[in-house]
This record gives C-alpha cells, sequence and structure tokens, in this order.
C-alpha cells in the first residue's frame, strides 16, 4: 500500500516503512506525527483519488531525526565589474520512518 500527501508545501509518495526527508515540523525525536492531507492512496491496481483530500487517509510517521541539509553555495558574478557576492544556506529537515497509511483503497 503507498499514499501520496502533502507537507511543507511538497508531495511526497510513501509506502510503510519508508524513511522521507520533510521539511521541517515542530516535533522531538521518537515523536508520531500524523498526516491528514492525504492525496493519493493506492494498492496494487486498486488506486482512491482524493477531491482534493482522501477522506479518512491518514498517514502516521516517528520522527528518526532533525537535521540540515548540505550547504548550498549561491554566487552572484557580473564580469570585468569587480562584483562578486557568495551566500551559502542550509535547510532545515526532519527524517521521519512512515509507520502506517490509512484509508482509501
Amino acid at each position: 500500500m503507498y499514499a501520496v500527501f502533502r507537507t511543507g508545501g511538497k508531495q511526497y509518495r510513501a509506502s510503510k516503512g519508508d524513511v522521507l526527508r520533510v521539511e521541517r515540523l515542530d516535533a522531538e525525536v521518537g515523536d508520531t506525527v500524523a498526516f491528514d492531507q492525504v492525496l493519493l492512496v493506492g494498492e496494487g491496481t486498486k488506486v482512491t483519488l482524493g477531491k482534493p483530500v482522501v477522506d479518512g487517509g491518514i498517514v502516521e510517521a516517528k520522527v528518526r531525526s532533525q537535521g540540515r541539509g548540505r550547504k548550498i553555495e549561491v554566487v552572484k558574478f557580473k564580469r570585468r565589474k569587480n562584483y562578486r557576492r557568495t551566500l551559502g544556506h542550509r535547510q532545515y529537515f526532519t527524517e521521519l520512518e512512515v509507520t502506517s497509511i490509512a484509508g482509501g483503497a
């Protein structure tokens, strides 16, 4: 069984046991979080599509860790103008392990 759910402005496809990195959630390591913005639930050829969300669809996950991703360097440069700017950014994330998927199919 798999599901597509929405969190942090992004959509994720998940099955039971999957490990995902999502935008940072306000939860402690070891906590259980539930996502009710389930857009699709499927099992084999049987697929339930929400309008816009699946009624009773819930994806539950356990928080494995909180962290920051790799550094992304942003460089601005204009040739012959002596203009150079460098900026770094590290995005916060929450690593989840999907424990159950309910609803739909």
